[in-house]
């Protein structure tokens, strides 16, 4: 079970999903050369032999980079999987690198550098249902 983000360029006024104009289409981060060379700058241990798929492995933590198969680039999901704070640090990294928003998919809600709040709220909820 993964907590699912997406990296995609948003106007600033965007606060979540719902905010997002139905005819909105989002700027590209740019060809998929220059994405897979961002994110090895941002994230040099992410493992990019597949040029779709990405992964980068903490130490209580993994998450994959869905880059998909189009070109230009113009979103990347982060499949998180595992536990620990310090998972944010690479996801606001790779944000940061792209100069993008990161959408929450279970909530609709963007999350920001100084709320973990939606990354402890998947955490107790795959761990209470894997306990059962």
């Amino acid at each position: 079970m993964s907590w699912d983000v997406l990296l995609l360029n948003l106007p600033d006024d965007i606060a979540s999903a719902q905010d997002i104009p139905a005819d909105h289409s989002p700027r590209p981060f740019g060809p998929r050369h220059e994405v897979l060379a961002t994110i090895s700058r941002a994230e040099p241990g992410t493992d990019l032999s597949d040029p779709t798929w990405g992964d980068l492995t903490g130490p209580t933590w993994s998450i994959e980079l869905n880059i998909g198969s189009e070109d230009p680039v113009d979103s990347i999901m982060l499949h998180i999987r595992g536990s620990g704070d310090d998972v944010l640090t690479s996801v606001f990294r790779l944000a940061g690198a792209f100069d993008c928003k990161v959408l929450d998919c279970s909530s609709g809600d963007l999350i920001t550098p100084g709320g973990p709040s939606a990354w402890h709220a998947f955490q107790a909820f795959r761990d209470g249902i894997t306990r059962t």
